[in-house]
């Protein structure tokens, strides 16, 4: 295994933290990117760079910022010359009604979970581009193409929107020598924060109709029910070992799809469908070098 110098999106926390960490203890130069590192993440940042025997390097960077994004990546360049592999984890969750949540919110949805990955892409893959080569790792999500709970429409949304980026993405890196690999976890309900911090509609008029209607108490029932079928030995960590197998297997040896999911949810059936459909085209116009990383 050689080291590598790996930026981390979203390491404050969940999958982020356990990923870097993850990383750090694999031998890797880990830059383990949260926004305000000097204020209430001070504590965060403080805990990964005190672990013993790994160098994490905790980093601003703001996904929703390109001008936070280009300081971060500048930095990480000055300090260690290159980014091997980019781990986009970077997200935020929001649950209730899809009514109750304005516009504004989906938009925001879609800015954190995709913009946010297009900005740490571009000022990422022009220094992979120049060397040939790299690992993109797109953090996705089961609900992409497994069963999904009503009331988290904005996240499911914008996740299924990255996905079908890091599919694309890994189409047009694969002649520049440049791999993805797309690791989609299921749902978690303990040992990550999604559903502790996420957003609520804004409408609260909406939100209070849904209430007082037939679906009055549906988010406390569906959740409940969400956590009920997840097995109680289920741990996130697993995630971010599955992401170092990754990060450490040979170029051209990397799958382009991994899953963990405990709840078994049917994604892995799913998206071996659309996987397939996906590469028979390719085929059929007579693209399927795109399948597989160039050599440089």
């Amino acid at each position: 295994m050689s080291q590598k110098i790996i930026l981390v999106t979203g390491s404050s926390s969940g999958f982020g933290r356990l990923t870097a960490e993850a990383l750090g203890r694999a031998g890797h130069t880990v830059y383990a990117s949260m926004r305000d590192v000097a204020g209430r993440n001070a504590e965060n940042a403080a805990a990964l760079a005190a672990i013993a025997g790994s160098d994490l390097r905790p980093i601003e960077l703001d996904v929703q910022s390109e001008q936070s994004v280009n300081a971060a990546v500048d930095q990480i360049i000055a300090e260690s010359g290159r980014i091997d592999v980019v781990v986009h984890n970077a997200g935020h969750m929001m649950f209730g009604p899809a009514e109750a949540f304005t516009p504004e919110q989906f938009a925001q949805q879609y800015d954190v979970n995709v913009l946010g990955t297009q900005r740490v892409n571009r000022a990422v893959l022009p220094h992979m581009r120049t060397r040939r080569e790299g690992l993109l790792v797109w953090i996705s999500s089961s609900s992409s193409a497994g069963g999904t709970p009503p009331y988290l429409s904005p996240y499911f949304a914008a996740k299924a929107a990255m996905d079908s980026l890091a599919v694309q993405y890994s189409r047009e890196l694969a002649r520049w020598g440049i791999e993805t690999s797309i690791i989609v976890p299921g749902a978690f309900t303990r040992g990550t924060n999604h559903f502790a911090h996420s957003g609520r509609p804004a409408d609260e008029a909406r939100l209070a109709e849904y209430e007082a209607g037939p679906y009055a108490g549906f988010g406390d029932q569906v959740q409940k029910a969400f956590a009920a079928i997840v097995p109680d030995d289920a741990d996130p960590e697993p995630v971010a070992d599955k992401i170092v197998e990754v990060v450490d297997t040979a170029f051209g040896q990397r799958p382009f799809r991994v899953h963990f999911d405990p709840t078994q949810d049917g994604a892995d059936v799913g998206f071996a469908v659309l996987d397939r459909l996906r590469a028979e085209m390719l085929h059929r116009v007579g693209l399927s070098d795109l399948l597989k990383p160039a050599k440089s």
